[in-house]
């Protein structure tokens, strides 16, 4: 249980922040969970109450984007339903194990994040120099692979989550010749169900501390309406070095 003033401050910050995130770099966790590590939550709780309370900002990136998601029905159907047979696998998975494994792995989790945080510009620039260049016709269904990559993206977010959003795009990217935009849509909506699966699996199953999830739900929405409008502000670089920053912090401070 988080008990201080100051203390649910510095977890209202982290709902703000993360609500920022979810629509820059997609990668709200890596902020909200160190944060919640450092106010002295166990990790396994800090990943169960931060799962919970970031439900509502996925929830308005997903109302933001609803125009993309008419593009293409039946393959945002599929990608979610995916995520979320997933997102149950991850959940069931992170109660089901001792927390001494999550707290093994999850450092390296972070670490790993961070470098694909950190490359996420170039992976972009080189996804959308490969569509330019490709004279075949767009593909528009998902093969065997990018489905089974969907359905592994959603359980490492039902297990973590942290990175979840830029694994799906890469994933979806890689698979599909969609515009963009449209890719983002279906990425933050099928997080969304992932998380919101593995949340009703916490709710009943897991060890959740509800103030955190409370503050986390309320600040989270305002950081995801007002922060898109201060991100526009900020050079995506900073946003981005910023994550990486907390993200190795939080790593190194796990590690040690």
């Amino acid at each position: 249980m988080v008990d201080g003033v100051v203390e649910h401050v510095w977890v209202m910050f982290a709902g703000f922040g993360a609500g920022v995130l979810t629509s820059t770099v997609g990668v709200a966790s890596l902020l909200s969970f160190p944060i919640l590590l450092a106010v002295g939550l166990p990790p396994v709780v800090a990943n169960v109450s931060n799962t919970l309370g970031l439900i509502p900002a996925g929830a308005g990136g997903a109302l933001g984007f609803r125009d993309e998601l008419r593009v293409a029905p039946r393959t945002t159907i599929r990608v979610i339903l995916l995520a979320a047979v997933g997102g149950l696998a991850g959940a069931t998975l992170l109660l089901a194990l001792p927390s001494s494994v999550f707290e093994a792995v999850v450092p390296w989790l972070i670490l790993g994040t961070c470098v694909l945080v950190a490359a996420q510009p170039r992976i972009s620039a080189a996804l959308r120099a490969r569509h330019a260049q490709t004279d075949r016709p767009p593909r528009l269904h998902m093969s065997l692979t990018t489905t089974g990559f969907v359905l592994l993206t959603g359980v490492y977010g039902g297990y973590f989550g942290a990175g979840a959003g830029v694994m799906m795009i890469a994933v979806l990217a890689l698979g599909l010749d969609l515009e963009f935009g449209v890719i983002a849509g279906i990425r933050t909506t099928s997080i969304m169900a992932s998380n919101l699966v593995a949340g009703i699996v916490f709710t009943f199953l897991g060890d959740v501390d509800w103030l955190v999830v409370a503050l986390l739900a309320v600040s989270s929405v305002g950081g995801g309406y007002l922060g898109a409008r201060i991100a526009r502000r900020l050079p995506a670089a900073a946003l981005r070095t910023g994550v990486v920053i907390a993200g190795v912090a939080a790593a190194l401070s796990l590690l040690l």
